[in-house]
């Protein structure tokens, strides 16, 4: 009789596990950054995403093999390359997107075609991270609206973090006394102390040119940058050509003296994008302030 009771309690626990298995993911509701509500039934499992930050943050959640449609502009991880793509985020192509049955849309605020997509069906959520804060908070929606567990995505996020801090406290006394002008692309637009970078030149005790009150990405006249004349200048390969051009930026004292880091391309990708690769990004912006603070003059010009 004994036997026949074990057997009977190991079978309805079989029975309840099995029932547990078959039910259905609890719905998960997330707020995008238009304060509308995104309600995911179930972990997505084909993905578009028209934003590069947004694609490595899936991909850094372990969540690569759901995107089955990008922008043309994500290029990291390796495994994205491969993937289809499906415009930009001022230009979605709008059919190839519905042609591929995505159960979740990702975008910037910004993107143009996420209200037809969204009218057309398709499961829509808005992100757009501009700094420290946006940051974590899309990395944490992003996750929910996955279904990765929050003890894995918060262990995950504060690796970024201490990451982030390690290259901080890498730099040199000398180092924090600069003051910095950081050039996002050759238009010029800039990178304001409100910005994720700014943010980041600030917790490294460096002054930015651009205050806060601009914005965070404000597009910048080239006269004002020699009026305030920045200790040292970042910018992407693509925004050397035009500096050499723009008049007075010969007499800047960040030019005479070559306190210039100038990004190749795939180092600016990863700087501009407030992601999972926000940690490298401040340790390519603490080496250049280290080696501007203690420069030969031969020795700056690369990021290298």
């Amino acid at each position: 009789m004994a036997e026949f009771f074990r057997v009977w309690a190991q079978s309805l626990a079989l029975v309840g596990f099995v029932w547990a298995c078959a039910q259905p993911a609890q719905a998960i509701t997330v707020r995008d950054d238009r304060q509308q509500k995104v309600q995911i039934a179930q972990a997505p499992q084909r993905i578009v995403s028209l934003l590069p930050s947004l694609t490595e943050t899936v991909c850094a959640l372990k969540q690569c093999h759901t995107l089955v449609g990008v922008d043309r502009y994500s290029n990291w991880p390796e495994a994205v390359k491969s993937v289809p793509r499906v415009g930009g985020g001022l230009d979605p192509n709008i059919e190839s997107i519905v042609a591929l049955k995505p159960d979740l849309v990702l975008a910037a605020g910004s993107t143009r075609g996420a209200d037809r997509l969204q009218a057309l069906g398709l499961n829509v959520l808005r992100l757009e991270p501009r700094n420290h804060n946006d940051a974590q908070r899309v990395w944490r929606t992003v996750a929910q609206a996955l279904h990765v567990p929050a003890a894995d995505s918060d262990r995950a996020w504060q690796g970024i973090q201490a990451g982030v801090q390690a290259a901080v406290q890498s730099l040199s006394p000398a180092a924090r006394q600069q003051r910095v002008y950081f050039e996002v692309s050759p238009a010029p637009y800039g990178a304001s102390a409100s910005s994720f970078l700014g943010e980041t030149l600030t917790r490294m005790g460096v002054s930015n040119i651009l205050p806060a009150s601009m914005g965070p990405f404000p597009q910048v006249n080239p006269e004002w940058v020699v009026q305030a004349q920045p200790d040292v200048i970042m910018a992407g390969d693509s925004s050397r050509v035009s500096m050499l051009q723009r008049p007075g930026w010969s007499r800047l004292r960040a030019m005479q003296g070559q306190r210039l880091c100038v990004f190749k391309q795939d180092e600016s990708d990863m700087l501009v994008r407030a992601g999972p690769r926000m940690a490298e990004g401040a340790q390519l912006m603490a080496d250049c302030l280290n080696r501007a603070a203690g420069i030969a003059p031969a020795a700056m010009g690369s990021a290298k």
